[in-house]
């Protein structure tokens, strides 16, 4: 085991624990997003969403690229969203059984 890849899984999963950032991951896998663009899908002011980004992007799970004085990102790597996907899939089976140990199921 690597300690440095230990380190470097841990900060990435940091990515995960704000609701924002889930929400900024969801916008992202349709493509490329400018600040702005996000900052209105969210309804956030966009020095949070740029704080939230550059959080992201420090944890390489973004890349971005200016153009003019719009900043654009996007994902670095698709299995970020596999990773988020199955998270979320666990956590949807999660809800589900317990709703099923609430109403007395298996």
């Amino acid at each position: 085991m690597d300690p440095r890849l230990d380190r470097l899984h841990a900060e990435m999963c940091k990515v995960f624990t704000n609701p924002a950032r889930i929400r900024i991951l969801s916008l992202l896998r349709e493509g490329e997003k400018s600040v702005g663009e996000l900052a209105e899908a969210l309804g956030l002011a966009q020095p949070t969403v740029s704080k939230h980004l550059g959080a992201m992007r420090d944890r390489t799970v973004l890349s971005s690229r200016k153009d003019g004085a719009t900043v654009y990102y996007r994902l670095t790597n698709p299995k970020v969203m596999k990773a988020f996907d199955l998270i979320r899939e666990a956590l949807v089976e999660s809800l589900q059984d317990g709703a099923r140990l609430a109403r007395g199921g298996r």
